[in-house]
């Protein structure tokens, strides 16, 4: 059974990698297909931006009637779970994120 721990300092290290990744494998995937250059940046943030609002639970889902809420946790060994003891914040992790994958 795993067990809950509230940690906010690993769970912030934890979003901020988090976010870092799926900015980075956006970025990636749109180079692939030729992007590049302001086009690049603004796209990779806006994505960035919006997977991060689903993870943070501030977009509305709902699918035939079916009311989604994600509450991020994070495995830090095999029984136990960092939370933050409330919704994820990862948003806020974004524009340093794209800060550094275009610096």
């Amino acid at each position: 059974m795993m067990k809950l721990k509230f940690d906010i300092e690993q769970f912030d290290k934890c979003q901020a990698i988090l976010i870092d990744e799926i900015a980075q494998r956006v970025k990636i995937k749109l180079l692939e297909a030729g992007m590049e250059g302001e086009d690049l940046e603004e796209i990779v943030a806006g994505i960035t931006f919006s997977i991060a609002s689903v993870i943070d639970d501030m977009a509305a889902i709902d699918s035939d009637g079916v009311e989604v809420r994600p509450y991020l946790t994070f495995r830090s060994d095999s029984d136990e779970l960092l939370h933050c003891g409330e919704n994820s914040y990862t948003n806020e992790f974004v524009y340093q994120t794209l800060k550094k994958l275009f610096n």
